[in-house]
């Protein structure tokens, strides 16, 4: 059975910076076939729940990862990059010490986007070889 790290928010855990969920009927059903292991990077890099909304300024997660880019509250710009790089360090982590296959991310997040927003943790997680897969 393959084991996935997956976006709480996608089962249900109400961990967004909103304090919402985004529970995935599909990503639910995952769970029939692989191990599930739930994380949410923000909060493991030490951001409460809820938060401010962040976005990333200056390029992508892979250029937040490489020091060219930047995480900042979208209400007043404060920095908050060190909490994103931390808590995607932290996944991976997690993902090493659990043996993942891969991971399955929020699409939209500036930590978890795979799509059109590249997040810093899947950043992070494709340059470690990690397959992704995204949902809305």
């Amino acid at each position: 059975m393959k084991t996935l790290m997956i976006s709480a928010c996608l089962l249900g855990v109400s961990c967004r910076y909103d304090g919402a969920a985004k529970p995935v009927d599909e990503c639910m059903r995952l769970a029939e076939e692989a191990f599930l292991v739930p994380f949410c990077p923000e909060q493991l890099g030490g951001l409460p729940t809820p938060r401010p909304a962040a976005g990333i300024r200056g390029g992508d997660g892979a250029d937040v990862l490489a020091g060219r880019a930047g995480v900042f509250r979208i209400e007043d710009g404060a920095d908050v990059t060190r909490a994103f790089v931390r808590g995607a360090e932290e996944a991976l982590r997690i993902a090493e010490t659990v043996g993942a296959d891969g991971f399955v991310l929020k699409g939209g997040s500036p930590s978890c986007g795979w799509g059109r927003v590249r997040g810093v943790c899947a950043a992070l997680a494709a340059a470690r070889g990690y397959e992704i897969r995204e949902y809305a």
